[in-house]
């Protein structure tokens, strides 16, 4: 990539030959890295959409493309779905991601528990959240992915969702019309519900950091796979090896001794701190199920009334109980201790 052209000089070369000026910036190497580094960190948040909606997500090989941001905003038919993701640590700018607003709709449903063949038409604030969290989970996992491939940590601040009904409310601070973005588009399937597209947009300044940190990277990987294994070749003046005397080891007879010592190793770990809990129950509920919550709503436990409480320490269950009342506290009295072999077989 050329640091030589002025932001002016880009300008005034996009208006005679786009195709030149693309060239200039981004050679077909840098294309295939931001193919690969897109390809790779994506796949990785397909997989992390599939665990969240409980659906296979399939995300195609990427195709990369370099226009003016004003192209893309010409393109782009309202409503959808904007998540801008900015990067605190090792990288500098932000990341979008357009949605569209059905598949949105869609991805929430899944999210909340339902089969992704709602009706509902309506983007409000819970299907905002939900896709929010999402892209939240799914941006994180690519930066994670990211991180692996460049050798360095990828920090990202929560993601900014919003929603773009019409060509008006289409705003993105961080880019001018005029500017060239790498545009990164991506064939997203979801099991059954969606057949859409999902486009990533990096700036110019990400694409020149992300491609030097991967050559970098290269460069050092490739110098310490390759390094030349020292020759081994047969030669007749080879000096005669020299014999080696092996020997018996001679070893001190083992005495059963008695430590004299009056100090008891117990009492080295005394003081050391460990969490005590007790369960009174567990229950297991849907998304939908929490968000329907309210104040005085009832959350029935798996245990019955005259079962005894689980007393852990550390995670481990060591003991069982009843719940008591000491001076207005709760507290609980320890009815069984687990045997030594039932706690040992807990540990593992």
């Amino acid at each position: 990539m050329s640091g030589s052209l002025t932001q002016a000089e880009i300008d005034a070369l996009m208006n005679t030959d786009q195709e030149a000026v693309v060239e200039e910036l981004f050679d077909q190497t840098i294309t295939d890295i931001i193919g690969e580094v897109g390809n790779i960190s994506m796949s990785q948040a397909a997989t992390t959409l599939s665990s969240i909606l409980n659906r296979r997500v399939l995300i195609t090989t990427p195709r990369v493309t370099y226009v003016k941001f004003q192209q893309i905003l010409d393109e782009l038919v309202t409503p959808k779905v904007s998540t801008v993701v900015e990067f605190k640590e090792s990288l500098e700018g932000s990341n979008l991601l357009l949605l569209n607003v059905e598949d949105a709709i869609i991805i929430a449903d899944l999210m909340i528990g339902g089969d992704g063949t709602t009706t509902n038409t309506e983007f409000t604030e819970l299907e905002l959240s939900a896709v929010g969290e999402a892209m939240n989970q799914m941006i994180g996992s690519a930066s994670t992915s990211m991180a692996t491939m460049i050798g360095k940590k990828v920090d990202i601040l929560p993601p900014d969702v919003n929603l773009w009904n019409d060509q008006k409310q289409v705003s993105y601070k961080g880019l001018d019309a005029d500017t060239i973005v790498c545009k990164i588009s991506f064939d997203l399937s979801v099991e059954g519900v969606i057949e859409s597209e999902i486009m990533q947009i990096y700036t110019q300044q990400m694409v020149q950091e992300i491609s030097d940190m991967m050559l970098a990277d290269t460069g050092e990987v490739l110098a310490d796979r390759y390094q030349p294994e020292p020759s081994v070749t047969e030669s007749s003046n080879a000096k005669p090896e020299k014999k080696v005397t092996i020997q018996t080891p001679e070893f001190q007879p083992l005495e059963n001794k008695k430590n004299d010592s009056t100090i008891d190793n117990l009492d080295l770990i005394m003081d050391v701190p460990l969490d005590f809990s007790v369960v009174l129950g567990n229950s297991r509920k849907s998304i939908k199920e929490i968000l329907s919550l309210g104040v005085g709503s009832v959350v029935e436990l798996d245990k019955l009334t005259d079962e005894p409480l689980e007393v852990y320490v550390n995670g481990k269950l060591i003991a069982h109980g009843e719940v008591v009342v000491i001076n207005e506290n709760f507290g609980v009295r320890i009815t069984n201790i687990l045997s030594q072999k039932q706690r040992l077989t807990n540990l593992h």
